[in-house]
Formats: structure tokens, C-alpha cells, sequence
């Protein structure tokens, strides 16, 4: 079991990807946007196994949540989501910082899947 933060301001498919995640036996956080995702990352010092973080947000967004976050806590793992190919791309100046990028939409099995790949890699 792991600890995770899911970081997406569509709360359906926020929804979804925690129900998918809390039934495959992970322990999850919620957050709307990158903005309350890294005050949780702070609150918890770091401590989730894995953050899964939608790039295309209001206010701060999935890459500038992911850059601030690998510099307070260089060890975290972060698995970015998005539906845009120019999101998806710039992505690509994060190599170091996360783990991969999922294409949205996504079915439960895909999200489940790709997380325990993210996981199974730093195991």
C-alpha cells in the first residue's frame, strides 16, 4: 500500500482516479490545483510514495506544482496526466523531476496500471 496525492481540478475525474486508486489498496490524498496539492506536499514533508498531478490547471499548474516540489523534496515521484499533446510536450522539460506522463482519458485498469508501474520503479 502507498501513500498517494491525486492533483486534478476536475473533480470527476478526480473522483475517479481515488476510487481506482483507494480499490487497488493505496492510501489517498485530494487535492483541486497545484497551489493546495504542494501545501499538502509540504504538510506531509514529502511523504507520498507517488504524486499524480494533472498538468492543465487554474492557477498554478501540474508543472510549476512539480518543479517546486522536486525542489523541496529532490526524492519525490511524480506522475503528470493530461489530454493536450503541447501540455504533454511541455512535460518533456521535467525529465528527472517525473516519472512519466499519462494520456487522459484514462480507464480505471489504465490509471491503476500506470501507477503501479510508477511505483514498481523506484520499489
Amino acid at each position: 500500500m502507498a501513500k498517494l496525492l491525486i492533483v486534478e481540478d476536475d473533480e470527476s475525474v478526480r473522483t475517479l482516479a481515488a476510487r481506482a486508486l483507494e480499490r487497488a489498496g493505496h492510501m489517498i490524498d485530494i487535492a483541486a490545483d497545484g497551489a493546495q496539492g504542494l501545501a499538502l506536499i509540504r504538510a506531509a514533508r514529502g511523504g507520498y510514495d507517488l504524486v499524480v498531478s494533472d498538468i492543465r490547471m487554474p492557477g498554478m499548474d501540474g508543472i510549476q506544482m512539480a518543479k517546486a516540489a522536486a525542489s523541496l523534496f529532490p526524492a519525490m515521484k511524480i506522475l503528470l496526466m493530461t489530454g493536450y499533446a503541447d501540455q504533454r510536450e511541455r512535460a518533456e522539460e521535467l525529465n528527472g523531476v517525473i516519472v512519466d506522463v499519462v494520456q487522459k482519458p484514462f480507464t480505471l485498469a489504465e490509471i491503476r496500471a500506470r501507477v503501479e508501474q510508477a511505483l514498481a520503479c523506484f520499489a
